[in-house]
């Protein structure tokens, strides 16, 4: 379980939120500027909170009072950026032993390259390890960058955006991978979305955010009928779904 109860100060965002996301997706939504990534770069330990704690299966990644705030790489935590951060000039098998070099330097370079093989194999695309990111499609791009955050075996999964660099007709059928993946894996995954039909087709609890508060937590169902607030009540009936 990743429980996080945080209160950060971003540049002009004011930012508070307590969350427990429990094995499978739990997805943040919100207008730009919610303070939807900010929230996901304080639990990745890019940012610190002014006040609170970060806690993964009881661990504590950040605790104000204890003065715990563990760097990014000791956190046990895979991580998919916008647009999926791949390196332009390495493979995609490289670019999965490059995450795992950053891991553990002294890995042996056989063993690497067979657990950042065994990575693609366990997305399904293995076939594309010498593939670079240009020649590969939108969904393949997204395969091989869930590889390489998921090839250091994490405690829990941090997605940003995970289908906004994807047009209309891939959107779809990505998603749907992306659902279903993340509920099999049984890991925690903090995904973050700006829309509520991507955040529907994940399935799990959703987190509204306005403002830098979450102003609702609840299924879509529960958003949809029984709204906290005008502006979550808005939100919903501009989405849509």
């Amino acid at each position: 379980m990743l429980e996080i109860t945080v209160e950060a100060r971003i540049g002009r965002l004011s930012l508070e939120a307590q969350l427990a996301a429990e094995d499978g997706p739990f997805v943040l939504v919100g207008p730009n500027g919610a303070g939807k990534t900010s929230l996901l770069l304080l639990v990745l330990g890019v940012l610190s909170p002014r006040r609170g704690r970060i806690l993964l299966n009881g661990r504590a990644l950040f605790d104000a009072e204890r003065g715990t705030d563990l760097p990014p790489e000791e956190r046990g935590l895979g991580y998919l950026p916008q647009n999926y951060g791949l390196f332009p000039h390495l493979s995609a098998l490289e670019n999965v032993e490059f995450a795992l070099a950053c891991r553990d330097p002294r890995q042996p370079a056989r063993a690497r390259r067979d657990a950042a093989l065994a990575a693609l194999q366990g997305l399904g695309v293995a076939e594309l390890a010498r593939r670079s990111p240009a020649s590969l499609s939108g969904g393949e791009r997204q395969r091989v960058a869930l590889a390489r955050a998921l090839s250091a075996r994490p405690a829990a999964l941090l997605l940003d955006e995970p289908l906004a660099a994807l047009d209309i007709g891939a959107r779809r059928h990505v998603r749907s991978f992306v659902a279903g993946y993340l509920r099999e894996l049984g890991l925690p995954a903090l995904v973050v979305t700006h829309d509520l039909a991507d955040a529907a087709a994940m399935g799990g609890r959703i987190a509204v955010l306005e403002a830098g508060r979450v102003v609702q937590v609840g299924s879509l169902a529960e958003l949809r009928e029984r709204p906290a607030s005008p502006f979550v009540a808005e939100f919903v009936a501009s989405s849509g779904v």
